[in-house]
């Protein structure tokens, strides 16, 4: 046959790296197992270094480990700028690792230096602020095409993108006379009242009528509603870019190019979803889209900044077919590497299923990635660790590493950074951490909304949250969102409350049937159904049957069946700050009372805001401190001599095994002292109007609504914000 033919050409002349670099690395890669040379007999591929100018070095690889990521990205800082002074070119450097993000902060250390980079980053689209507003603006015009008015939260934060030039204090003032007519016979919603003054003749001389720019945004608005059902997905998309002012705030920036490069790379995914699915409406794209960010599917997109010139910094990937003389191969911990929790990994199949192993052939793989990085080395190879991670808690280096240094003379040095040096980067830590502060309202405007504020428990958890989303949704009070999860649980709630208003209707002998129990919960979310898309609401009608029925079989013959249901409590005052609150039912044993709250959502995802206050969380869970607050509101009640022995949350979905869960909390001295202090001092705060800037943290949604669409009037580094805030 063929095969005795042929010849097999080992190629082992390498003539890029020192022999000391190619037998550490030798050292990684034979032990993975699906290599040829553990296939095919007497095959040998033992490297010879052979360039001229190398072959003959002898220096080792240098394995370093740092205490933290910071002191790893400042001596790598550092390194690079003395090499720089010494005359090596920025191009001849590569900095490799494995996460876009590490790259994304060593970059801001390189930028303090002045030291010039070139990088590669592979981005995701649906995560870049200009593709979710764009978004956001198709997910509006779905849901108003779907119900009318069923977009208000959406719409409130789409008057504040920063093409439409619309002073936010004059969207404050629409959002606070929603609410104000929320009770009353003139009920409205954003949009209607957008429409209401947009439209009303002004009425006399001296009537200035509504924002110029609000008009003008309500007519563009308005007009795309209409096209939902007019246009093809592509063209509606283009109407959005062309009639919402997308293009020209764009051809204004100074990012033109690379907005466009979003806006093309969004407007490509949307033409290449509508050619397989030619009949695609708006509604479907918003699906697929909505789908992706539940699944974290990325949409790629290639974003290259810097010069060629510059250092390189480069993911492992985007490594491979590269060579550099000096290589800084950084973050190589276990948690970037082989221990790295994969999206969605909460599961695996079951091993009969295949017949391989899959953690071996993924570390297997991982091995040759690693491989890949050591080897982009001609002469230097540095690979670092850190001990800990951002978050404080103790790391510990890859496996590889171990694998790269065994039998060899290489050891771990430990690398110490002088607290001057550090306290010289101080200051970039909290760079992109940083609290916005926005515009004032005036304060005659101010005063009408503080002047009948009273205190309630969401308004304090959102203040200590962060002093932003306060100002949001308890001062102006933005529409609430009304999404699939939040009239889930309304639902559930008003089925609750029926089940037990109609036990006490029949003189507190008997409870009504599951059925009617279950036909509350229906009448109520088809009542709501504007909150849901088609296929959420079949499902959680089917959902809410399922754990309704459950939940009732499990507890039908334990409940107490002497309570008050849907409590509300207001004329408190505790230590001169006004308190109400409104309770789900509250359960008597003589005076003594047990508060109960209903939470839908997962029990186990619940556990950490039941804490009290501890060195991470200072301030404590949210559940704990409404439990506490709740006990300090009944025992302060004076209409009625209740006690609180204890409060209790409710879970009426069950957990992973199919197990309904009760928490109850039993509240000390001490937890009563420390709310009580936290309800006083945040009450001071409110009074000083302490509530324009933020928290700051990366995932607070309102500081980033702030920053994204530029309302910021200044922002203060984050320690600044939290030496003044320690509660």
């Amino acid at each position: 046959s063929y095969k005795s033919d042929l010849m097999t050409v080992v190629l082992t002349n390498n003539y890029r790296s020192t022999q000391p670099i190619l037998n550490a690395s030798k050292n990684l890669i034979s032990r993975n197992l699906d290599r040829l040379t553990n296939q095919l007999p007497d095959l040998s591929k033992e490297l010879l270094s052979s360039h001229p100018e190398r072959m003959h070095l002898t220096h080792l690889p240098v394995v370093k480990e740092y205490e933290t990521e910071r002191d790893e990205m400042i001596d790598i800082t550092l390194q690079t700028e003395q090499l720089l002074a010494n005359g090596m070119k920025p191009g001849s450097i590569g900095i490799i690792y494995k996460e876009n993000k590490y790259g994304q902060e060593l970059a801001r250390y390189f930028q303090l230096r002045k030291i010039p980079v070139y990088s590669k980053r592979n981005l995701d689209i649906l995560t870049i602020p200009l593709a979710q507003q764009c978004i956001l603006l198709m997910e509006y015009l779905a849901s108003e095409h779907d119900v009318p008015y069923g977009g208000d939260e959406m719409l409130f934060e789409i008057l504040h993108f920063e093409w439409f030039k619309i002073p936010p204090v004059e969207i404050a003032r629409l959002s606070v006379e929603v609410a104000e007519r929320q009770f009353s016979e003139n009920k409205t919603s954003l949009r209607s009242l957008l429409y209401e003054k947009a439209t009303k003749p002004p009425k006399d001389l001296f009537d200035k009528g509504l924002h110029e720019n609000l008009r003008s945004v309500h007519v563009i608005l308005e007009k795309l509603v209409g096209n939902v059902a007019n246009m093809t997905v592509q063209q509606l998309f283009e109407s959005i870019i062309r009639e919402a002012g997308v293009l020209k705030h764009i051809m204004q920036s100074d990012e033109k190019l690379w907005m466009l490069q979003i806006l093309n790379g969004l407007f490509d995914f949307i033409k290449e979803e509508t050619r397989r699915q030619p009949y695609m409406d708006l509604e479907a794209l918003m699906d697929v889209l909505r789908l992706m960010k539940s699944e974290a599917i990325s949409l790629p997109l290639v974003q290259v900044s810097g010069t060629d010139k510059g250092v390189n910094l480069l993911t492992v990937h985007g490594s491979k077919g590269l060579e550099f003389s000096y290589v800084f191969f950084a973050g190589c911990n276990a948690s970037s590497w082989e221990k790295k929790r994969k999206p969605h990994g909460g599961y695996s199949m079951p091993d009969t299923i295949f017949s391989s192993n899959t953690d071996a052939k993924d570390n297997e793989e991982l091995r040759r990635l690693f491989y890949v990085a050591l080897t982009r080395a001609e002469q230097h190879l540095y690979i670092s660790y850190s001990k800990y991670l951002p978050n404080g808690k103790e790391s510990e280096p890859s496996r590889f590493i171990a694998e790269v240094l065994d039998g060899t003379e290489m050891r771990v040095v430990p690398q110490l950074i002088p607290t001057e040096t550090l306290q010289e980067f101080y200051t970039l830590h909290f760079k992109d951490a940083q609290a916005p502060e926005i515009e004032k309202l005036e304060e005659a405007f101010l005063d009408r909304l503080l002047e009948k504020f009273v205190m309630n428990v969401t308004a304090l958890n959102n203040y200590l949250t962060c002093p932003l989303e306060f100002y949001f949704k308890n001062l102006i009070r933005i529409p609430s969102p009304k999404n699939e999860a939040t009239e889930f649980g309304s639902a559930v709630h008003h089925a609750l409350e029926q089940l037990f208003r109609k036990m006490q209707d029949n003189n507190g002998n008997q409870f009504p049937s599951k059925q009617d129990f279950i036909n509350d919960y229906d009448w109520y979310i088809h009542r709501h159904r504007e909150s849901f898309t088609k296929e959420q609401f079949n499902r959680r009608l089917e959902y809410g049957h399922e754990v309704l029925s459950n939940y009732y079989n499990k507890y039908i013959n334990e409940w107490n069946r002497i309570v008050a249901i849907e409590r509300n409590i207001r004329n408190v005052t505790v230590g001169g700050v006004p308190l109400k609150g409104k309770l789900d039912k509250l359960e008597f044993d003589g005076k003594s009372v047990n508060v109960v709250d209903y939470k839908t959502g997962d029990p186990d995802k619940g556990k950490a805001k039941m804490k009290p206050p501890d060195g991470k969380d200072p301030n404590g869970g949210n559940y704990w401190r409404q439990a506490v607050f709740y006990k300090i509101l009944v025992d302060n009640y004076g209409q009625k001599d209740w006690q609180v022995v204890s409060s209790e949350f409710d879970f009426i979905e069950p957990d992973k095994k199919k197990n309904y869960k009760k928490e109850k909390i039993v509240i000390s001295p001490a937890d009563i002292a420390t709310v009580t202090d936290q309800i006083k001092t945040v009450w001071e705060k409110i009074e000083k109007r302490d509530f324009y800037t933020g928290c700051g943290k990366e995932d607070c949604h309102w500081c980033a609504f702030v920053k994204t669409n530029n309302l910021a009037v200044t922002l203060h580094d984050l320690h600044e914000e939290e030496e003044e805030t320690n509660y």
